[in-house]
């Protein structure tokens, strides 16, 4: 029997989520549109760079899951990684989040490349790290839904600093912001918002992005330092473990049949979140007509936290796969409803958000608990432990999909003609109908191709807890065969 994770480590190796997911949500919504509507930058344009800055990923991946899985220190094969990615993550996040006027292509795709960087540099190891926290089932779950609790936290954070810019530019006091949320949400479910002007998003993206500059600079080095000191890395026998090289691991990953379902599935579940995701602002301004696009993101994450102990239950209750595919029918049905909404239906637009906030933590946290019980697929076949390896594989298929996602929706809403700094008035007919297919149509597609991958996923609890047993067995044989004398 494994014994339980202290709370204090799984909360304390969880805190990292805050940080990268103030950092993600710009990315996936103001980063677009303020290069774009801001800068002068075609919505296309964007779109293909944030795919080429992704093909970054290509090198960078495998060679951080190599070197984190194999080089030691004495403090550990992780820890190092994530303070070193701190750094350059913050030196990316101050040059792309407060451009200068006047910014062309190349810093636009230098300083995303360096962004990716950082990203790639803390969150591969920090995820291996969690798998390693424990070889049970359940466990794995407890580490990854505490890391999408502050996941979920560090979005609401995300989420609060546009909408105080906003709620300001609509001349509330400092100490009337909240007050006026409240009057907002009260507004929104009574279809209330008539008399409320849409602010500009062409001039409040910059405000917006050096808010959100300012808060990751602030909270990732204590983040990281929470997690450095006060988490443990497990102990590991360098000497017994067996070290293929990257090519041979590469072909143990392709004989793994459960990873590559599960690549498979988050390419296909993130690709059609990020081709939603990257057109969401102009959709929630622009066809339905919200004024304030933070205060619509933050009761949405207000759902999604509250859903993480539901989504942990169901997963205990009937298996980590078939949770997520209720998960993704659910957010299919609430994508096909947003197509039956018109300019002004705040009420039905509120509710079908707030459902589908209610999902997203079992959209996130799902996945990566799937792939933490892949690993042991792996440990099982080659004597190994490469969570790193099996996480590069993971977290470059997944941004892939996210950065391609985002490309192909941008340029497809782009070269149809809608204008994002001029909204549907300068927008082409073609345009404004490709927005709305996107955003509604586009999701259900490729979660329809998922769910098809999901359905027989082979990897239930009780396959998992057979697997377990085989490799505590396997390491009793290893620790006896140390203790025989020479």
């Amino acid at each position: 029997m494994t014994d339980a994770l202290p709370r204090r480590t799984i909360y304390a190796h969880g805190s990292m989520g805050l940080p990268l997911a103030v950092i993600g949500y710009p990315l996936s919504i103001w980063i677009p549109a303020h290069y774009s509507g801001g800068l002068g930058i075609s919505l296309a344009l964007v779109g293909t760079i944030l795919m080429v800055a992704r093909l970054t990923d290509v090198i960078t991946d495998p060679i951080m899951g190599e070197i984190s899985d194999r080089w030691r220190t004495r403090f550990g094969r992780r820890k190092p990684w994530v303070a070193a990615g701190m750094l350059v993550m913050m030196l990316g996040v101050y040059n792309l989040f407060m451009p200068e006027q006047g910014v062309g292509l190349v810093y636009f795709l230098v300083w995303l490349a360096v962004f990716f960087l950082g990203s790639t540099m803390i969150a591969l190891p920090h995820r291996a790290w969690g798998a390693e926290l424990s070889p049970d089932y359940h466990q794995r779950s407890r580490v990854t839904a505490a890391r999408e609790v502050f996941v979920v936290m560090g979005l609401m954070v995300a989420a609060a600093v546009p909408m105080i810019v906003e709620l300001r530019a609509d001349g509330a006091a400092v100490g009337e912001v909240f007050a006026t949320l409240w009057r907002d949400a009260v507004g929104a479910f009574a279809g209330d918002f008539a008399d409320k002007k849409v602010v500009d998003r062409a001039t409040l993206t910059g405000p917006v992005l050096a808010g959100l500059a300012w808060t990751i600079i602030a909270l990732l080095p204590i983040c990281t330092a929470i997690v450095v000191t006060m988490v443990r890395e497990p102990v590991t026998d360098v000497a017994l473990e067996k070290r293929p090289t990257f090519m041979q691991g590469l072909r143990l990953v392709r004989k793994n049949g459960p990873m590559m379902r599960v690549l498979m599935i988050a390419v296909l579940v993130h690709f059609g979140e990020s081709f939603r995701n990257a057109v969401s602002l102009f959709f929630i301004r622009d066809i339905v007509g919200v004024p304030t696009i933070g205060a619509a993101y933050f009761f949405y994450f207000i759902a999604a936290l509250g859903a993480i102990p539901f989504w942990l239950w169901l997963g205990r209750k009937v298996g980590k796969h078939r949770a997520f595919m209720c998960t993704l029918i659910t957010v299919a049905a609430v994508s096909g409803a947003n197509l039956l909404l018109d300019y002004g239906d705040y009420s039905a637009f509120f509710l079908l958000f707030l459902v589908k906030g209610f999902c997203f933590g079992g959209l996130q946290f799902l996945p990566v608990a799937m792939l933490a019980d892949v690993v042991d697929v792996d440990a099982a076949r080659s004597g190994s432990r490469r969570a790193g390896t099996y996480f590069a594989f993971f977290g470059f298929s997944e941004k892939i999909a996210i950065a391609f996602g985002t490309g192909v929706s941008l340029n497809i809403v782009g070269l149809l003609g809608f204008d994002p700094a001029g909204g549907i008035a300068a927008s082409t007919e073609a345009g404004v109908l490709a927005l709305r297919l996107v955003y509604c149509l586009g999701p259900i597609f490729f979660y329809g191709l998922a769910l098809k991958l999901i359905w027989s996923y082979p990897l239930t609890p009780l396959r998992h807890e057979r697997l377990r047993r085989r490799l505590e067995r396997r390491a009793e044989r290893l620790a006896r065969g140390r203790q025989k004398p020479a």
